[in-house]
């Protein structure tokens, strides 16, 4: 399929509007899940590690999917994935509010609501980046801060509606509110087909059409040789001359016998050919398969690479669970709702999309090393999750939310730091590993910190942990990153030949 030249406007500024909406309605709940958390504590009465599962799965079941998702977007486009997703975030919300236990949130809110945030994620930035090319990353960054948005009114707007109508309603209304997806969604038109010439097809495709030839020429020659028989046979009654009709009879045998005959040696030689290519393609995807795990070593084999994995899985360990858990300690540290201006999560939220911007903006200047930018973001999480303990007060807590949400707008460098690391041939290949590693992370971290909480009865130990992780990620990564490693880089052995390339299976 050859789409059209990216737009760079028209159509693609709707596109941009509703892909942030899209963002905003399936990501604003699971963002804000905190507050939800609280509700699930008093109500089910289990721990802390346990009920933070639900938040956590929800975040982390979309990156772990990713590959599903993508493969789903590709096959289907992004408006029929759009809306089905938009179903499956409305219905999951839905479901929550009809939850006998936990057991069940964990199916309903965590993989239901998280898988179908992963494939609106998918689909939103796909059909953004087909419609942008000279200003993808303004197109991008303008739909990425929606989730941030969500996150800011949700946590204020679930609160309220737990007030008004309890954690049910709450969640049949933002449930609700969800199924505005499916309109973003009918408003995203894909780019129409250009008028260039398709591609010649491969022997591989002609295959079928060559068979469907085959039996439509044997067909008709066979409607041929009854005509000709009976034709013949007409002809022997009227002219009344059985030696004439045996003598036209054996040179028609005669001639069907050749007919049938080429027919059996065409068709065995399909079938040569079809066997052929099949081995052949067959041959093909296993060497692919082969060197994609062999591209996969060959990565990890980079030094800074390998840092890098580590430090995404360290920073999501210990950098999401505040996200989650900051109004529970809130509530562990005595602080009365009086106290509260605005709610720390909404905090978090709209400071992460100031720090998706401004930071965004600080990588496009040449002067600036955006790994070296990427490692002072760790760092300083790290730092702020080991203060977390030492503020008792509501204008600490606000002051360190907003620091933290700050900082946790480094996703909209990753990309930036992952083609430096590995060069952008192999962007798609390294993000998808490191994505998965972050879907991991946002999956374990909450739980670890409650399940520090249930057995210490604090929150301390738990946050020190957490900003150990991250300042242990962030260190390792700065020094894999220094200048005296680069001459190892350059002497390391090079790529192997058979590169796992996308070229490879669209030349096959």
């Amino acid at each position: 399929m050859v789409l059209l030249k990216s737009p760079d406007g028209g159509w693609g500024w709707v596109i941009v509007l509703v892909s942030f909406f899209t963002q905003f309605f399936c990501y604003g709940s699971p963002l804000a899940v905190g507050v939800l958390y609280l509700e699930w504590l008093d109500t089910f009465g289990e721990g802390k590690g346990k009920t933070a599962w639900i938040g956590s799965l929800a975040s982390g079941v979309g990156l772990l999917a990713s590959p599903v998702c993508s493969a789903c977007v590709s096959s289907f486009g992004a408006r029929p994935v759009t809306i089905f997703s938009g179903f499956m975030v409305a219905g999951g919300l839905m479901m929550s509010s009809f939850a006998p236990n936990i057991y069940f949130l964990f199916f309903s809110y965590g993989i239901i609501v998280g898988l179908g945030c992963g494939l609106l994620y998918t689909a939103t930035v796909t059909i953004t980046c087909q419609y942008f090319d000279k200003r993808r990353g303004l197109a991008l960054g303008l739909i990425s801060t929606g989730s941030s948005v969500g996150l800011f009114i949700y946590a204020a707007l679930q609160r309220e509606l737990i007030e008004l109508y309890g954690l049910d309603g709450c969640l049949l209304i933002v449930g609700a509110l969800s199924l505005n997806i499916l309109a973003c969604g009918s408003l995203m038109r894909p780019l129409e087909l250009s008028n260039s010439p398709m591609p010649e097809k491969s022997c591989l495709e002609k295959v079928p059409d060559q068979y469907l030839i085959y039996y439509e020429k044997e067909n008709v020659e066979e409607n041929t040789s009854i005509l000709e028989k009976g034709y013949n046979e007409e002809k022997c009654v009227n002219n009344m001359s059985s030696h004439d009709c045996k003598q036209d009879s054996i040179l028609n045998k005669n001639g069907l016998i050749s007919i049938h005959a080429k027919e059996t040696d065409t068709y065995k030689q399909k079938v040569v050919e079809q066997t052929f290519f099949c081995k052949q393609l067959a041959k093909k995807k296993w060497q692919l398969y082969l060197n994609y795990w062999e591209e996969t070593l060959f990565l990890f084999k980079n030094k800074v690479f390998s840092s890098l994995f580590i430090a995404i899985l360290l920073f999501d360990i210990g950098g999401f669970p505040p996200l989650l858990l900051m109004e529970d300690v809130a509530r562990s540290s005595n602080i009365s709702e009086e106290e509260y201006v605005m709610p720390l999560i909404s905090i978090i939220g709209i400071m992460t999309a100031v720090g998706k911007l401004v930071l965004g903006v600080l990588a496009d200047f040449k002067w600036i090393n955006t790994l070296y930018l990427y490692v002072i973001t760790l760092v300083m999480t790290g730092v702020a999750l080991v203060a977390i303990p030492f503020a008792k007060s509501y204008i600490m807590l606000a002051i360190l939310s907003g620091i933290l949400g700050f900082l946790t707008g480094n996703w909209s460098i990753f990309p930036y730091v992952t083609t430096k690391t590995v060069g952008i041939e192999k962007l798609a290949h390294a993000y998808g590993i490191l994505m998965f590693f972050a879907g991991l992370g946002n999956s374990l971290g909450p739980p670890i910190v409650g399940w520090f909480y249930d057995w210490t009865q604090t929150y301390d130990i738990a946050f020190c942990f957490s900003g150990l992780c991250v300042l242990l990620g962030g260190l390792l990564l700065l020094v894999a990153a220094l200048p005296c490693w680069d001459n190892c880089n350059n002497q390391s052995a090079k790529p192997p030949p058979n590169t796992y390339s996308y070229m490879v299976a669209s030349s096959i």
